[in-house]
């Protein structure tokens, strides 16, 4: 029996050999084939499987960290329009619900103001100028606004009655539009000098300020000009007058000038702070002055100017501001942030 057996292994073992060989060959074969087989699963995936959406569109912020605003104005019926970075225009309304407006151009904005429900206009850098009829649905870039060879920057532009306006800005700029901003003419010859801001009296008067503590005044609105004495050498960075004679001026290093006679003559008020100054306002609803500048800096004064008195939005907001709108118990800012100053508390928004 044992020699039955010991002859049937050989042959069974010799049986099993092929049969291990062929098991590896499948395998084999098996192993190298699920690389192909994973990169066609994909190439069919790619082309035939449609990818879904999951949740919905992330979208960034109206008012984002690192926008600056430049320009404020009241918005057509209620709220307020702000112009800045990228030429970004943004509706803030009383609640602080912001509203991206479609701007025509995507220059920093340095300004922007209203002459009624309808017609509005911008103005920014590379001599830019945005208008619109439409009450801010629709803005369009103006061609053939005057441009000099060397510099362009608009940084101002006030507003007057029957579609009139001023812009200021780099070597003289000093525009003006009897049409609605529709088009441009030059009021003085290119020069050599930064106007900052320009004031348009209900009399037909012209009050424009600028480098190196510069002034200049128009009696005709801009036929003929004087060149008043001013008492500093800073330069002035913004001019707003509450009747035709009685006016404020101020400007770096904390200057503050006024005008009891339309522009013809200034005087230099004292203020407790040296900061610089950008902008100033005649706040009728609550019968003061107000101003704003560098490292949260206030300024107000009573109607007459005389007693002037300064402080800071919030000792821990030292951002720069370079408009100021007063809006019935509050004012509105603009510069690294927006937000309203009700004469107790700053409120930021986005914050």
């Amino acid at each position: 029996m044992d020699r039955i057996s010991s002859a049937v292994e050989p042959e069974l073992a010799s049986a099993e050999i092929p049969r291990n060989r062929l098991r590896r060959k499948i395998v084999k074969v098996t192993v190298s084939g699920v690389p192909w087989l994973i990169i066609s699963g994909l190439l069919w995936a790619g082309l035939f499987i449609k990818p879904q959406p999951v949740g919905g569109t992330v979208q960034p912020p109206v008012l984002e960290r690192r926008d600056h605003f430049y320009g404020i104005s009241p918005a057509p019926g209620k709220g307020i329009w702000v112009a800045g970075s990228g030429g970004k225009i943004v509706a803030i309304d009383d609640h602080g619900h912001t509203k991206s407006l479609i701007p025509a151009t995507d220059q920093t904005l340095q300004d922007i103001a209203v002459w009624d429900d309808a017609h509005g206009v911008a103005v920014g850098n590379e001599g830019v100028v945005l208008i619109t009829s439409d009450g801010g649905a629709h803005w369009r870039k103006v061609n053939d606004v005057p441009h000099s060879a060397v510099a362009n920057k608009l940084t101002r532009v006030r507003v007057a009655a029957d579609g009139k306006a001023v812009a200021t800005g780099e070597m003289g700029a000093l525009l003006y539009t009897a049409d609605f901003g529709a088009t441009w003419t030059r009021l003085r010859n290119e020069e050599d000098v930064a106007w900052n801001d320009a004031t348009l009296l209900p009399n037909g008067s012209l009050v424009v300020v600028g480098e190196f503590g510069r002034i200049l005044v128009s009696p005709d609105g801009g036929s003929t000009w004087q060149t008043p004495e001013v008492p500093v050498q800073s330069s002035l960075m913004a001019v707003a007058f509450r009747s035709p004679t009685d006016g404020v001026a101020v400007g770096l290093e904390g200057v503050v000038l006024t005008t009891r006679d339309g522009g013809r003559t200034w005087r230099q008020e004292k203020l407790d702070s040296h900061a610089h100054l950008f902008d100033v306002a005649w706040d009728d609803a609550n019968q003061r002055w107000l101003g704003v500048g560098a490292l949260g800096t206030w300024i107000k004064a009573d109607p007459g100017a005389n007693d002037w008195q300064s402080g800071q939005l919030d000792e821990r907001d030292l951002a720069w501001h370079t408009r100021i709108l007063p809006m019935g118990k509050e004012a509105w800012l603009t510069g690294a942030n927006v937000g309203r100053w009700d004469d107790t508390r700053w409120h930021p928004l986005g914050r």
